[in-house]
């Protein structure tokens, strides 16, 4: 019998200044907005991993200021990423790894890898750049999730990768990106269609939609890891929000 997967709802990053006076009450510290919103919502994607490295002492901190069961998701450097040949990045990765994410410990969760939208599918590259990536630190396992945003990775052989290396495809809701599929016993999905006009920046019925697959997911033993970015930003801790107050609403029928 499977156990029943985590269903981990979040935002982008914490530092906006219009969240200030909307998410974040009018007079709070910037430098207690973290706290604030790790307990509103269950997880965050930090986002500026992809232009630096970040410090140990930054990864301890937010590590420290955050509850027991909340995880970050880490986006990796473009200096990995945005190279033309994905297995010479074995430098990058090591260097990567050794400037303080892992002190996250526990609460790191999946790591993204974001493609540059001209890099094609090819399986040996593929396969020899996720064979760079660590799978463990101090026995717990890393989680990797790879972003392709060409058409190519759509061929079939692109899941066969992923599922030879243990890692998964980020499923992006968002019409100019190719849809991917998921592997490796968990779902990582980033949500760019949030509207100003929606007060939880999606319509009722869509966050219905996406909280009863959600559910579904994690009833196979899935772990599900589900962002809100980008879009009408403003809006994204609403929809987490909103999202998470219907998951904790028990289903009915």
């Amino acid at each position: 019998m499977k156990n029943t997967g985590t269903i981990r709802v979040g935002i982008g990053g914490w530092v906006f200044p219009p969240w200030r006076g909307t998410f974040y009450p009018n007079g709070l510290k910037q430098a207690e907005e973290l706290a604030h919103a790790s307990r509103h919502v269950s997880a965050i994607e930090i986002n500026g991993t992809f232009y630096h490295s970040g410090k140990p002492d930054s990864f301890r901190k937010w590590r420290d200021e955050t509850p027991d069961g909340f995880v970050f998701s880490v986006k990796g450097p473009r200096f990995v990423t945005h190279r033309r040949e994905l297995a010479t990045a074995g430098d990058g990765v090591q260097m990567f790894f050794s400037r303080g994410v892992l002190e996250l410990g526990p609460k790191l969760g999946p790591v993204l890898w974001q493609l540059m939208p001209t890099t094609r599918f090819s399986p040996a590259d593929m396969g020899a750049f996720l064979e760079l990536l660590p799978k463990e630190s101090d026995g717990r396992p890393i989680r990797h999730v790879i972003q392709p945003r060409h058409p190519s990775f759509a061929d079939p052989a692109f899941a066969e990768v992923l599922a030879r290396h243990g890692a998964a495809a980020a499923e992006v809701d968002d019409a100019d990106l190719p849809a991917s599929g998921a592997a490796a016993g968990f779902r990582y999905l980033r949500l760019r269609r949030c509207v100003e006009e929606e007060p939880a920046g999606y319509p009722p019925d869509s966050l219905d939609a996406w909280v009863e697959r959600a559910r579904k997911w994690a009833a196979e033993g899935t772990d599900v890891f589900l962002y809100f970015i980008n879009g009408a930003k403003i809006r994204a801790p609403h929809a987490a929000m909103a999202l998470l107050e219907r998951l904790s609403t028990k289903a009915t029928g």
